[in-house]
């Protein structure tokens, strides 16, 4: 059975009317920006990281809860430390995109690094597909693209709600994607890890109640957990590494870890406390890179439970 691709989006001229101007205008204010000295990027990232802490307050303040029910060893100023950190860098995330999207493959590689490619090397030896569980650190676009341009990779993929953008995000990250696959076309990626590809999953969300488990996740032993991840690997003929995208003092590394051994063992709720487990400890080695502006534990054991991020 072949594989569905996403279809690649076509330009077309109403593009050009009044409701997508505010669109053109962001994207040739970041195009510009993509244009100028990675260093002086840094600087326009922490600007923007300021302007989004003044203007998605909302945003910050899951940020805020996630942090106090992960670290809660933490003091408040210590948190309030790293969270400032956070926003700081989802302002550059946005810039990162760009880059991702934009930057030509030397200026890519000329701030990139791969470490640990020998152990997805090692799966694509035995002629298996590698089933690759990438956290959502906010450099990962550009880490994507950097992975990319070593060996192309096979990606879900979600639908931007904007058709400019949409057209503009599937270009961007089609540089160095294989293809995509839609993110609802679970047989589609089986059969991509069937056929031996490098495949990104990204296990680290709530993705709601169904097909999930309720496991431990830094101090919030509840926490809702996708086991898609078992399915994969158990249908897909593949085997796992973990990903780690890192922002560096001189750029970006993405960072190829060894999977888990005997996995899948066949019982879902310990491998996903593994999954969770091998997580949290890639999230600790550089946590203000975390995504942590997502309601991570928004779905609760029993529907009647009070959120976790009620306003108190």
């Amino acid at each position: 059975m072949p594989v569905s691709h996403v279809s690649a989006p076509k330009f077309t001229l109403r593009f050009f009317l009044p409701q997508y101007w505010l669109t053109w205008l962001s994207v040739l204010l970041l195009y510009t920006i993509s244009w100028l000295p990675y260093r002086l990027q840094t600087k326009i990232g922490k600007g923007l990281g300021w302007l989004l802490g003044k203007l998605a307050k909302s945003r910050v303040a899951v940020a805020k809860r996630n942090l106090e029910l992960c670290f809660p060893e933490m003091s408040a100023q210590e948190r309030q430390q790293l969270l400032n950190k956070n926003v700081e860098y989802a302002g550059m995330a946005i810039l990162e995109a760009s880059m991702g999207w934009w930057w030509p493959d030397w200026r890519v590689r000329g701030i990139g690094e791969v470490e640990g490619f020998e152990h997805v090397q090692a799966i694509l030896d035995k002629g298996k597909g590698v089933f690759g569980l990438a956290i959502h650190n906010m450099n990962l676009e550009i880490c994507c693209r950097i992975a990319g341009l070593h060996q192309p990779s096979v990606a879900f993929y979600r639908r931007h709600n904007n058709p400019l953008m949409e057209y503009l995000q599937y270009h961007g990250r089609s540089r160095s994607n294989k293809y995509m696959i839609h993110k609802r076309d679970v047989g589609g990626l089986i059969h991509a890890l069937k056929d031996g590809e490098i495949c990104f999953y990204l296990p680290d969300q709530d993705y709601g109640r169904k097909r999930c488990e309720f496991v431990p996740f830094f101090h919030v032993p509840d926490t809702a957990t996708t086991t898609g991840t078992m399915l994969f690997a158990r249908e897909g003929n593949c085997e796992t590494v973990f990903i780690l995208p890192l922002r560096t003092d001189s750029g970006y590394k993405i960072v190829f870890l060894p999977g888990l051994e005997n996995f899948p063992s066949g019982d879902d709720k310990h491998d996903v406390t593994r999954i969770n487990q091998r997580i949290e400890e890639m999230i600790r080695q550089a946590p203000e890179q975390y995504l942590w502006m997502h309601k991570r534990f928004k779905t609760r054991p029993d529907k009647e439970m009070p959120s976790l991020y009620a306003k108190s």
